[in-house]
């Protein structure tokens, strides 16, 4: 029930909380949304477990993220690619290096100036902000008053979730794509990395314990820099 009077509204919390269920995960209309936002948070939240695992708290996820968008979106518009599976992987690549570089400077600050990683990744999130702002209302504006770039062309295009499995509900509008299922592959890497891999292994020993590392033979220097790479 709802009940009113002139200074306040009060309404049922349960209601308000069924609709929020409902809206997420009650159709495969908010499944599709829900998959699709939950996407980003699943690259961001691995990039963070690498870098923690070398006790490294890389706050930088965010700045890193729109670097790596700005990677992606040169190379759309580059290349007036005729299908997704061109684009895909050189946007991949584009996207990874230019994430790593944003990370290697905060890296390189930590390993070889003791700057703490913190402090200079979070005040990296607002640069990156910035640099996006500055090309966004300048070399990058496309035509017109809104601060965009042009549009990506029709073959950078990913398959949605209605495109790959149209039998599962997924209506055309939901944005869920193809890049859900990366997400997934990325976290059997990350875990294939940081467990059965020699360099998984040093940068656990490197967060556990610096003396020890060192003491065997593990240089400091190559894996705040692998990692924060890595994590970027």
């Amino acid at each position: 029930f709802i009940q009113r009077s002139p200074f306040r509204i009060f309404a049922n919390p349960f209601e308000a909380l069924s609709i929020m269920v409902k809206g997420a995960v009650g159709s495969a209309y908010g499944w599709g949304y829900t998959l699709y936002y939950a996407t980003n948070f699943i690259f961001t939240g691995l990039a963070v477990a690498v870098a923690f695992h070398a006790r490294l708290f890389n706050i930088g996820g965010e700045g890193q993220a729109a670097l790596g968008g700005l990677g992606v979106a040169l190379v759309c518009l580059a290349v007036p690619w005729p299908h997704w599976t061109l684009a895909l992987p050189v946007a991949i690549i584009g996207g990874a290096l230019f994430g790593a570089a944003w990370a290697a400077i905060p890296a390189w600050l930590q390993a070889r100036r003791g700057s703490h990683i913190v402090i200079t990744t979070i005040m990296f999130n607002f640069i990156a902000s910035a640099v996006l702002v500055y090309l966004l209302v300048g070399p990058l504006k496309a035509p017109g008053m809104a601060p965009e770039t042009s549009a990506f062309p029709d073959g950078a295009a990913l398959p949605t979730a209605h495109d790959i499995a149209p039998w599962l509900g997924f209506r055309p509008s939901a944005p869920l794509n193809i890049s859900f299922l990366l997400a997934l592959l990325a976290c059997l890497g990350v875990w294939v990395l940081i467990w059965r891999t020699r360099l998984g292994y040093e940068i656990r020993a490197f967060g556990h314990s610096e003396p020890a590392a060192v003491y065997a033979g593990i240089h400091p220097t190559r894996i705040i820099m692998a990692t924060m790479l890595i994590s970027g």
